[in-house]
This record gives structure tokens, sequence and C-alpha cells, in this order.
């Protein structure tokens, strides 16, 4: 079995939701919500499909979408046996002009939320290493279950959030021939700080960049970890599949 910890499913990227949860049948998908919409979205596609399992949260890049009501949808939806996280939320100072304050408002808020609900966070952090590391410092406790979605930034980054029992979301950029400092973390850090994500429709990985990236190229990940760390693809699905049904509680037998 391979799960797939990080997908995006909108109908806004896919034409036929059932194929793209049919090719990855009969393994795993989490899907994330970003904002009101794709939150609700999240909630019909965990109902329909056995193998889709979601996450609800609000995008640091989709405050503009926040309404009076986003707080308590989230608080509903997160009482859901299926809805296994908050995410994605986090920092992405990439873009001029944003309002890091209110980014960071947010960032807290659904912390708070996901403590209340014991569920693990799901971060997005771009540019912005410091405030996101203050951030789960101040609010770290044992029992908060952390992955940092995309990981971005450096091998001594990454050892310095160990601390924090964080586990790493590694996708496509794995693969990608300039992504040297990804694949040092991978070969560096031990297999059980990872988990495999596509961050479908983005991000896909070789031999299939350039194209709409789907949940079944999450293999290509797994051969890259594999070639990388000197271990079997079977031995990095075995080991991920553990290390996602831990961080995320799900009730999967392996």
């Amino acid at each position: 079995m391979m799960i797939d910890t990080h997908c995006h499913l909108s109908i806004e990227d896919y034409d036929d939701i059932d194929a793209i949860v049919t090719n990855m049948a009969p393994n795993i998908m989490i899907i994330s919500g970003v904002n009101d919409q794709t939150n609700a979205e999240v909630m019909q596609y965990v109902e329909k499909y056995s193998n889709v399992y979601g996450m609800v949260g609000i995008h640091p890049g989709n405050i503009a979408d926040l309404t009076p009501s986003s707080f308590e949808q989230l608080a509903t939806y997160l009482k859901h046996p299926k809805i296994v996280g908050v995410g994605e939320i986090g920092l992405d100072y990439h873009y001029p002009g944003i309002d890091q304050l209110k980014q960071q408002q947010l960032f807290e808020q659904q912390i708070i939320l996901a403590k209340q609900f014991n569920k693990p966070i799901i971060i997005h952090s771009r540019d912005a290493y410091l405030d996101t590391y203050h951030i789960i410092e101040r609010h770290y406790e044992p029992s908060l279950k952390i992955v940092m979605h995309c990981y971005s930034y450096s091998l001594e980054s990454a050892q310095e959030l160990l601390k924090f029992n964080v586990k790493f979301g590694i996708g496509g950029v794995l693969t990608f021939k300039n992504s040297k400092k990804l694949q040092t973390i991978v070969e560096t850090l031990s297999i059980d700080h990872f988990l495999l994500e596509t961050d479908s429709p983005y991000l896909t990985p070789e031999p299939w960049r350039g194209t709409r990236n789907q949940p079944k190229n999450v293999i290509y990940v797994a051969q890259k970890m594999a070639e990388l760390k000197g271990i079997s693809v079977e031995k990095v699905l075995l080991v991920t599949t553990k290390n996602a049904c831990n961080q995320f509680d799900l009730p999967i037998k392996i």
C-alpha cells in the first residue's frame, strides 16, 4: 500500500474526479482544503470514496476568502471521523505586500483549533522559516503531531525541527535534477521522519514533469527515495505508510 498524504482534488483542477480516485485505488489519499469552498469539497469526497481521507484548513494565501462562518465550519468538519488533520495552514511570505501579522494570527488560531480536536497540523511554510519555527515552538506539546508539507528549507533547519517530532512531506520535487538540497535531506535523515505526498495537481514528478499531477504519481517519489536511501521501494512504502498511519491516526491495517 502507498499513501499520498497531501493532494488537492478540486473540481477546478480535474474534469473527472472518479477517474483520479480510481487510478489510486486500492491505495489511500489524504486530500487538503485551503478555503471554505475546497473544505466543503473535501467533505463530499471523504463521504463518497472509501480510499479518501481529508484535512481542512485555511491556507495563508486564502486569507481574503475568510468568512464569519469559516471557523464554525472547520469545527463542524473536524468532528467527522475521516477528517484527519488541520491543513493546509501556515505562512507564505513569498509575494510582496502580504500581511504577515494576519497570516501569523490565522496560523495560530488554527493550531489552537487542532489541539482542541486532537488533530495533527499540516504546515505550508514558504520564505518564513523563523516565524514558522517560533510559532511551532510557542504552541508545541508532545501530543501535537506536526507535518511540514512540501519541505523546502535546509538540512540544518530540518534537524532543528526534529525536536518537535516533525514529519516531513516529500513530494515530486525530490525527483527534479536541481533538488540537491532536498535529496541530501532524504539521504541524511532517517526514513522514519518522512511522508510521501504529491501536492497534486502541482509539482508533478519526473518522468511526467510538465503534466498535471495526480495521486498515483506518488510511486515515483517512493522510487526516488528508495534510490537515495539504498533500500527497496517496498521498504519505502512500508515505512512511510506506517508513518502516515501513525501521524494521521488512520484506521488501516498494514
